[in-house]
């Protein structure tokens, strides 16, 4: 029973533990910002982190869904070289969510 509990208790510490980072746009998000964002978004990717990327529309902003996704897309496009997408886009309530993992390091 102890011996179990200590085994149990070293492959938990032994495990990765996957964080999970989030970065959140709106619709019309301007181009500093954008830049500003993408730049938090290389650094948590080549610290391993997942990357959450969101576009939160608040009220009526929901008729921008074209302009969340392709803002989305152009940031997974511009993030090719350190993650690659889990998730592609997709509305979920009154965000546009999008996962992207690190790439693995050698």
């Amino acid at each position: 029973m102890y011996e179990q509990k200590k085994r149990e208790k070293t492959l938990k510490s032994k495990a990765t533990k996957v964080t999970v980072k989030e970065i959140r746009f709106g619709p019309q998000t301007d181009e500093h910002d954008y830049e500003f964002k993408k730049k938090h978004a290389i650094k948590f990717l080549q610290d391993g982190a997942k990357l959450k990327a969101f576009v939160f529309f608040k009220g009526r902003s929901i008729i921008f869904k074209e302009q969340g996704q392709i803002l989305l897309l152009k940031l997974a496009q511009e993030l090719e070289e350190y993650g690659k997408v889990e998730q592609m886009p997709k509305l979920e309530g009154k965000r546009m969510i999008m996962f992207i993992a690190p790439k693995k390091t050698k």
